[in-house]
C-alpha cells in the first residue's frame, strides 16, 4: 500500500546559511527529517545524531574473514592435503598472511556494502525518491515531516527566510 507524505522543503543556497537555520531549527525543538547538501557538512552530521554501528559490523566481518581464511587455509594444506617437498613444513603460516590481508579486505568491503544496501534499502530496480533534483547540484535542503515538525509551518517558514532560504515550499512524497 502506498501512503503519501507531507513534507516542508527549505531550500539554501549556500553552506553558511543551512549550517544558521539548522542550528536554530534545533534550538526550537523542530524535528528535522533529513538534510540534503552536495557534499558533507560536519556540523550537519553531527546535528543530526544519527548514530551508525556499521563499523562494529565490519569488524566483526573482518574478525570472521580472518578465523575463515587462516582456518581454510590450515585445512587444505596441513589437514587434508599435506604435501611434504624439499623439506618444507607442514605448517607454513608465513605464505598464509598476504592471501590472508587481501581477503578479508575483499570480504568485509563486500558485506560492509551488502549490509548497508539491505540497511538503506537500496536494491536494483528501486525508484528513487528525489526530494529536490537540485540537492545534487548547488543547492543545501532541509526536509522536515508535517506530521512530526514541533511547532507550527507558518513558524517555520518565517524562520527560515529570516536565517536565508531560498524557497521554502511544500511537497507530498509517497512512502512505500
Amino acid at each position: 500500500m502506498i501512503m503519501s507524505k507531507k513534507y516542508l522543503v527549505g531550500v539554501f543556497n549556500d553552506e553558511h546559511t543551512l549550517i544558521d537555520a539548522f542550528q536554530k531549527a534545533l534550538e526550537k525543538g523542530v524535528v528535522i527529517e533529513e538534510v540534503y547538501t552536495p557534499y558533507p557538512i560536519h556540523e550537519i552530521l553531527h546535528g543530526m545524531k544519527n548514530k551508525t554501528r556499521i563499523t562494529y559490523a565490519a569488524f566483526f566481518f573482518g574478525l570472521f574473514a580472518v578465523i575463515m581464511l587462516i582456518g581454510g587455509m590450515y585445512y587444505a594444506a596441513v589437514v587434508s592435503w599435506p604435501l611434504d617437498f624439499g623439506g618444507k613444513p607442514f605448517n607454513t603460516f608465513p605464505s598464509f598472511i598476504v592471501v590472508t590481508i587481501v581477503g578479508t579486505i575483499l570480504t568485509v568491503t563486500l558485506l560492509t556494502l551488502l549490509t548497508f544496501s539491505v540497511r538503506s534499502k537500496i536494491y536494483p530496480g528501486k525508484k528513487a525518491d528525489i526530494i529536490d533534483i537540485r540537492a545534487t547540484d548547488d543547492k543545501f535542503i532541509i526536509l522536515l515531516d508535517q506530521d512530526k515538525m514541533g511547532i507550527q509551518k507558518a513558524e517555520v517558514t518565517q524562520m527560515f527566510q529570516k536565517y536565508g532560504a531560498s524557497e521554502v515550499y511544500e511537497k507530498e512524497a509517497n512512502t512505500n
